[in-house]
């Protein structure tokens, strides 16, 4: 075979690989338009019909509602970098009484433990639950054990847990956050808040494809999940469960709450919710928030009125390896080991809801390969108009050919998905990280292609061998108190915005104050403390009593 017939047979094979790149995307970008034209169709029935007659409510609601009792479940393996700070500041933050902290650590993660330790010695509201076996093991097993560890106290402290919610230890919770689970649980099961990046700065990339992914998704795409499946996955963080729910799982599954097997639990957790009978919702509330901005050309600051969503907010991996390994873990738990366990059960709309969890698969490959070929057909495009007197190579795209109308298509859905998670990042961060997302749609594509490469190989490796994947951590970043400026715990403060001060929230401001204060000057709670809040004790009493 001459060079000939090895152009020849590369122009085939580039032709044969544009014309499934084509078909793929065809395929996927009707599939987006689909549920775009869904969530435009639900935004206007919502806002014409629905909020008339059925107001979401009000901050004064949720903060009057009566608390129920709240066990906050942590899995921490190798996180003494975050731990400390994360519990602190939800201990100052946290806009509710009546919870306890439970922090799942290992035996020999005596870096975590201590750090868990410090901070119980200034509150009795975190608790530490200790995995008989070392770790790492998965992340759904030190949740079983933790779960244990909540009976036992539950047991211990005559005391019964109504709501359970997942957390991780890099969380920034919303001071709103748990009123809203007390506001909608039991008349709901399980209740997924949307989980946001933290904002990044204009050269992350890594960090900041993140943002536009999770803008994406828990902006628009898991709204129309909702409607479509009447279920949402949940997502491991900022999800809240009934008791209800907790003891049907538990007994569904030989007293093992989640699924050892799976690296993505919370994926998993949220289909057996749904097989149970449990009545899920995703809640994308907000509250109109007056902050101060300053001006990206000149630097002065002015006052700007912006939608606060009750969220959970985090900084995702920063470096292109530690997003891979993440990443990776995700494409194995959803795509591959979902599809073993869940297989493709259900009614059509799980069924297209699984589809669209699963064509990453193929897509994350496809992203990349579209652009070998671009490379291509721009190349050959190049040789054939500067050396016109040489072999002339027929073209892979021609004008006037189906491919070329099929290209004409695709482009056009392109434009649509780049425009729409523009909007979707607008809506959260603003005009200049919704510019930022086009360029790094791009850096994520790759960030994906290596990911879903990681996760075969990973999933290969564990047919061979049958040993089980174990929980491949990602190293966390917690945010300083400068770059969380609104971050004051104080019962003024505008983090609780402009809710009032009812009886109720007045009424345990003391307990409010002593976390606070014992948390600032890290010292254990003492007596001490007591007549400098009993005066406000005193205005609750009058309060409820008028």
């Amino acid at each position: 075979m001459d060079w000939v017939d090895v152009i020849a047979a590369a122009l085939l094979a580039l032709k044969l690989l544009f014309i499934f790149v084509s078909l793929v995307f065809l395929v996927c970008g009707l599939d987006d338009l689909f549920v775009d034209l869904c969530y435009y169709g639900l935004t206007l029935y919502r806002r014409w019909f629905l909020l008339p007659m059925h107001r979401p409510p009000t901050e004064q609601q949720l903060q009057e509602k009566p608390e129920q009792p709240i066990a906050i479940m942590l899995p921490a393996w190798d996180e003494s970098a975050v731990i400390r700070p994360m519990l602190q500041r939800l201990l100052k933050t946290l806009n509710y009484g009546n919870y306890q902290v439970f922090v799942g650590t290992y035996p020999n993660d005596t870096a975590t433990h201590l750090e868990v330790e410090k901070v119980r010695q200034t509150s009795d509201r975190v608790q530490r639950i200790c995995t008989p076996a070392d770790g790492p093991t998965c992340k759904a097993d030190c949740l079983n054990w933790i779960y244990q560890g909540i009976r036992r106290y539950e047991k211990d402290h005559d005391i019964r847990f109504e709501i359970f919610v997942m957390q991780d230890c890099e969380d920034v919770i919303h001071t709103l956050a748990y009123k809203m689970f007390n506001h909608l649980i039991p008349r709901n099961d399980m209740v997924q808040l949307p989980v946001f990046s933290l904002a990044r700065k204009w050269h992350e990339f890594t960090g900041g494809h993140y943002l536009d992914e999770f803008a994406q998704l828990h902006y628009k795409d898991l709204v129309v999940r909702e409607l479509l499946d009447h279920s949402i996955p949940a997502a491991g963080v900022g999800c809240a469960f009934s008791r209800r729910a907790f003891q049907a799982a538990a007994a569904s599954n030989r007293n093992e709450l989640f699924n050892i097997d799976s690296l993505t639990e919370d994926y998993d957790f949220g289909f057996r919710m749904k097989a149970l009978g449990m009545k899920q919702v995703f809640v994308k509330y907000s509250v109109v928030r007056e902050l101060a901005r300053r001006h990206w050309l000149s630097g002065r600051a002015r006052a700007v009125q912006m939608r606060d969503y009750v969220s959970v907010r985090e900084y995702f991996p920063s470096t292109f390896g530690s997003a891979v390994r993440q990443k990776g873990r995700w494409v194995v738990g959803i795509t591959l080991q979902g599809w073993s366990s869940l297989r493709w059960r259900g009614g059509l709309s799980t069924k297209y809801m699984l589809y669209r969890d699963r064509r990453a698969l193929i897509t994350n490959f496809c992203n990349v390969l579209a652009y070998l070929v671009v490379l291509g057909v721009v190349s050959l495009w190049a040789v054939n108009a500067l050396f016109p007197q040489s072999l002339h190579y027929p073209p892979v795209l021609e004008k006037g050919t189906w491919m070329w109308n099929l290209t004409l298509a695709n482009a056009g859905l392109l434009a649509w998905r780049v425009f729409h998670r523009a909007f979707c990042v607008q809506r959260l961060y603003g005009w200049t990280q919704a510019f930022l997302s086009i360029p790094r749609m791009v850096w994520g594509n790759f960030i994906n292609f290596a990911a879903t490469g990681r996760a075969v190989r990973l999933y290969v490796r564990f047919l061979r061998t049958g040993k089980l994947i174990a929980w491949d951590k990602t190293t966390h970043v917690f945010p300083s108190e400068e770059e969380l400026p609104d971050a004051n715990p104080l019962v003024s403060s505008p983090l609780y915005g402009r809710a009032p001060v009812t009886a109720d929230l007045l009424g345990r401001a003391p307990a409010l104050q002593r976390d606070v204060l014992v948390a600032r000057i890290n010292i254990p709670a003492h007596k001490e403390l007591d007549p400098v809040l009993s005066a406000q004790q005193g205005i609750a009493s009058t309060l409820q009593h008028s």
